[in-house]
């Protein structure tokens, strides 16, 4: 049985304001394209199709378009509901999906009830478990603790259960949406802790066939059996040296039987770049990355002007930028606002941000700022005036 193992697709989320639905239409359009060339049996997205619980209608549009065309294809389907998705929202009308061969595992009470698939060495127990909230079911399942540990200990223990029902030579399959250890987290990522507790080990997974995980968004083997596939996209400047794709993993009659990362399609390449402004600018080095999404950091030792302004001549995309003065020296100590006019505190923030003092242009236009955020802008004057004097 060969199985594509893809998660953390995020659905209607965007990258510093900018729109990416577009780079997750690929990413579906190469899925169901991988599918068909691979010969997948079985599609497995482990939780956070949706960035948040209730998704705009664009991303609900593109989720049913996905489900929609891999119904209509040769692989079976099994999805389980991360920290970012509704479960309730997600699982909705999942009976009736289940006939069209997309199976919605979004409740926590029935993690041990499989998906059964066959092949021509037996069968297959495809379990899914959503992301499971500590708190929630803590009460329900008895749980001995307040943690993700004990959560995910019950529902392995709820499979395991199954499984010694099952006829001899049955292999396993589980998905899981948590940070277990080994895993290197992302800035994109939504912390989960508990109590300051969210890792659970890999031993939870012990004798599991394959263990597709979901959450971090950087791919990983933690073990031969227990991987992440990492989302298909980048959500983040962090995730810039990550390879974005897809698990393909074959299953034999002894269970794993191979392994194989399948890159998706990139829209538009993250870079972060870092030295003066002028170097930036004029710097050969960086012809690569005029078309890419750019985090720059200067190291200007006077904070530019206009410097985003000024960097988008040459990359159009840059989106964040960040200062960092050669040298590293520590910011000038916070001036004091004590007896000062409004206008006064003004002009010293200019000069403590940026290490220059405001122009005479940018000092008029502050106090014309200033009076119009005033109720009484007489009033504002004649109390600076008398400040001031």
């Amino acid at each position: 049985m060969r199985i594509l193992h893809t998660s953390d697709w995020h659905l209607g989320r965007s990258f510093h304001g900018e729109d990416l639905l577009a780079a997750q239409r690929a990413y579906v359009d190469h899925l169901i394209e991988t599918v068909e060339v691979e010969q997948v049996d079985l599609v497995v997205v482990s939780g956070d199709v949706y960035d948040r619980a209730l998704p705009p209608v664009d991303a609900v549009a593109l989720a049913d378009e996905a489900f929609t065309r891999l119904a209509s294809s040769r692989a079976r389907v099994v999805v389980t509901s991360g920290n970012h998705d509704s479960a309730r929202r997600l699982g909705f009308s999942s009976r009736l999906v289940d006939e069209a061969g997309v199976h919605l595992r979004t409740d926590a009470g029935r993690v041990g009830e499989p998906v059964l698939l066959e092949d021509e060495h037996g069968t297959v127990a495809v379990y899914g478990i959503p992301f499971l909230e500590p708190d929630v079911l803590r009460h329900a399942w008895d749980l001995p603790k307040r943690s993700h540990h004990a959560a995910l200990a019950e529902a392995m223990r709820r499979i395991r259960a199954d499984l010694a029902r099952r006829p001899v030579g049955t292999r396993s399959v589980v998905m899981a949406h948590a940070f277990v250890a080994g895993g290197l987290p992302s800035e994109s990522e939504r912390d989960i802790a508990v109590g300051g507790i969210s890792v659970v080990p890999t031993e939870l997974f012990d004798g599991i066939d394959y263990t597709a995980l979901g959450h971090l968004h950087g791919r990983a083997t933690l073990t031969e059996s227990v991987r992440y596939s990492g989302s298909p996209v980048a959500y983040s400047f962090s995730e810039a040296g990550h390879l974005k794709g897809s698990w393909l993993v074959d299953l034999g009659a002894e269970g794993l039987a191979g392994s194989r990362f399948v890159e998706a399609p990139v829209s538009r390449p993250l870079a972060c770049l870092e030295g003066t402004l002028d170097d930036l600018l004029t710097d050969r080095r960086h012809e690569a990355h005029e078309d890419s999404w750019v985090q720059a950091t200067l190291t200007d030792a006077v904070r530019p002007a206009r410097a985003m302004e000024q960097l988008r001549t040459r990359f159009p995309h840059a989106l964040a930028l960040r200062f960092t003065p050669v040298g590293g020296e520590t910011p000038p100590t916070r001036p004091s606002t004590s007896g000062k006019s409004a206008h006064a505190i003004a002009l010293d923030f200019v000069r403590h941000v940026r290490g220059t003092p405001a122009s005479v242009e940018e000092s008029d236009l502050m106090r014309t700022a200033l009076e119009c955020c005033s109720e009484d802008p007489d009033l504002v004057s004649a109390r600076d005036a008398v400040v001031s004097g």
